[in-house]
């Protein structure tokens, strides 16, 4: 890969996620300070972006992979969605404060997919030059902390401004993403089913016991998993924590931290193992919520935070390599032999 595709590519995904983490982190916040907001208002404004990234594979698989060159759509849409991030500012109702979140994250899903799509494209072994690239949308996610609490100093009654930061910074990818490598359809001309869009031939995956254990066991750690997102910045500075924003961001240091890890762990647990800790991990990090304050045991909280990267690693990213039955017969006759 060339140096110059290298650097357009690590700008774009250190972007991405700066736009995202400027506004998901405190957006309960937001809501509950500044918009006064219930609780019922901020899950249903969390729920915005779970919505649409159930809709993005369809406007992905439909659209953008088979007319349009996947730079350009990326740019449109940061575009556009730069325009509802500004009109979120001069909303003051919680319920249409949401319809327009709604629109935007519709907006704002399939750039994920497609932003992974430029970068693959662009790769001779996406294995090796993918996490170097990758890297960078958690550092970005991270800046967004430190320039909030550090630099700009952000109080409650201010985060509005999270929004025209993430609206200035979606218009500077919208421009930057016209000049990013061509990028062409890649099924132009094919057919593709309907089926194919849903991702039916996945659903072959449930015929095996570990695929229906693990899935099951997704599903019902995603419940801790949305109330951490959409309340753990609130629940902090209801706490009385400082740079609240800022200390956050210790969860993704120890995420990029364990995932270093997870070879060393893989050779002294195992899959089946690391994903035990990784759940029981999600229950002590919601005790050391619980019982931690902003006094004496304000450590308790920081422990919580920083629990994150063996709760999303352990978990989440072992469980890709979850063997199938086929796959754990194999390696058992071997070990035999």
């Amino acid at each position: 890969m060339k140096s110059t595709t290298r650097v357009q590519l690590s700008v774009m995904m250190f972007l991405e996620f700066f736009i995202w983490g400027s506004w998901y982190v405190t957006m309960g916040t937001y809501l509950d300070k500044v918009l006064h907001a219930d609780g019922v208002q901020i899950g249903a404004a969390y729920s915005a972006m779970a919505i649409a990234t159930i809709i993005s594979p369809f406007f992905v698989g439909m659209i953008a992979d088979r007319f349009f060159a996947a730079q350009k759509v990326l740019a449109v849409l940061h575009l556009a969605g730069a325009a509802l991030l500004y009109v979120l500012t001069t909303v003051d109702n919680p319920n249409s404060f949401y319809w327009i979140l709604l629109f935007y994250s519709l907006m704002y899903a399939p750039t994920l997919a497609l932003a992974n799509s430029v970068a693959f494209r662009q790769m001779k072994d996406p294995g090796k030059e993918f996490p170097s690239i990758r890297v960078l949308g958690t550092i970005g996610w991270i800046a967004t902390g430190w320039l909030l609490d550090k630099v700009f100093k952000i109080s409650t009654d201010q985060l509005v401004f999270t929004f025209k930061m993430a609206a200035v910074m979606s218009v500077a990818l919208g421009v930057m993403s016209f000049f990013l490598p061509d990028t062409p359809p890649r099924s132009k001309g094919s057919k593709t089913t309907f089926a194919q869009i849903l991702g039916a031939d996945a659903f072959v995956l449930f015929k095996d016991k570990s695929f229906v254990t693990f899935f099951i066991a997704s599903v019902l750690i995603c419940i801790p998993l949305s109330f951490y997102y959409s309340l753990t910045n609130l629940y902090l500075t209801e706490a009385g924590m400082q740079n609240v924003t800022s200390n956050m961001t210790f969860g993704q240091f120890s995420e990029a931290f364990f995932i270093l890890l997870i070879p060393l762990f893989f050779r002294k647990l195992g899959v089946k193992w690391m994903i035990a800790v990784g759940m029981i991990a999600w229950a002590l990090r919601f005790l050391c919520f619980g019982y931690g304050n902003a006094g004496s045991a304000e450590w308790m909280l920081f422990a919580g935070i920083l629990l994150h990267g063996v709760c999303f690693d352990f978990f989440f990213v072992t469980g890709k390599f979850i063997p199938t039955a086929k796959q754990e017969k194999k390696f058992k006759a071997l070990h035999r032999e």
